[in-house]
């Protein structure tokens, strides 16, 4: 059985994937650093579905830890499938955004990134099939008021995505970026109203998590193979 991690795997999309990739037949590993009660509920709800699944808690942005934790993940065997969907909103107009702001959201979206792929590659590589998979936003592609901190983590994903993928080409591993726009959730639903969402997505509703882990399940999938490199939004035709 091949093995997902999914790394913020509370969030709506988070959540949403790792029951997808689970009723695929993958054991789900379920990443949280804060929510360890909603994992744990997550995981049972999969189970109860006839899947499996099971907890990790670290905090991606510390490097030795993230370490440490993947290296017991691994003695079980190479982990084939990352969905690394771990992020963090901090708005602010630049002029006004602190430097934690700043530091605090790149270091979960980027350097989160780079903690948790890095040890997991040569594994996956010796396996000759994986599959990388950033969730990045319609915001590093068209910027949006207020995120320049959050925009500019999720488009540096997609240079380390596209430089991975050429890296990994000749061992069976693609790493691709899926760049959601507005999806029903607790952010969104935070943040957008039904007429709001009407005027600025062409298709005049937001999308639906299940909607964005359909993609991410694709993604993950033999028939995708010959896809990597690529930055694809669901966004409901924004841009």
């Amino acid at each position: 059985m091949k093995r997902a991690l999914v790394t913020g795997g509370t969030g709506d999309i988070g959540a949403a994937v790792c029951r997808r990739l689970a009723a695929r037949g993958l054991h789900v590993i379920v990443h949280t650093h804060s929510r360890p009660e909603q994992a744990q509920a997550l995981v049972e709800d999969i189970r109860a579905r006839g899947g499996s699944a099971q907890v990790v808690v670290f905090d991606v942005t510390e490097g030795e830890t993230t370490r440490q934790a993947l290296e017991v993940l691994l003695a079980d065997g190479p982990i084939q499938v990352l969905v690394s969907n771990a992020g963090r909103h901090a708005d602010a107009p630049l002029a006004g955004m602190s430097p934690r702001d700043w530091h605090e959201v790149i270091d979960v979206s980027l350097n989160g990134f780079y903690n948790v792929t890095q040890p997991l590659l040569l594994p996956m590589m010796g396996t000759r099939w994986g599959r990388v998979i950033a969730l990045s936003s319609v915001a590093a592609i068209m910027g949006n008021r207020g995120q320049a901190n959050y925009a500019a983590a999720k488009a540096g994903l997609h240079g380390a995505v596209r430089s991975l993928a050429i890296e990994l080409a000749s061992r069976g591993v693609t790493a691709n970026a899926v760049a959601p726009g507005i999806i029903a959730g607790r952010m969104a639903d935070a943040a957008f109203d039904e007429e709001r969402i009407r005027q600025i997505v062409p298709m005049r509703r937001a999308g639906r998590p299940e909607e964005v882990a359909a993609l991410v399940d694709f993604l993950a999938s033999d028939e995708a193979g010959y896809i990597s490199g690529q930055i694809i939004s669901i966004n409901g035709a924004m841009a």
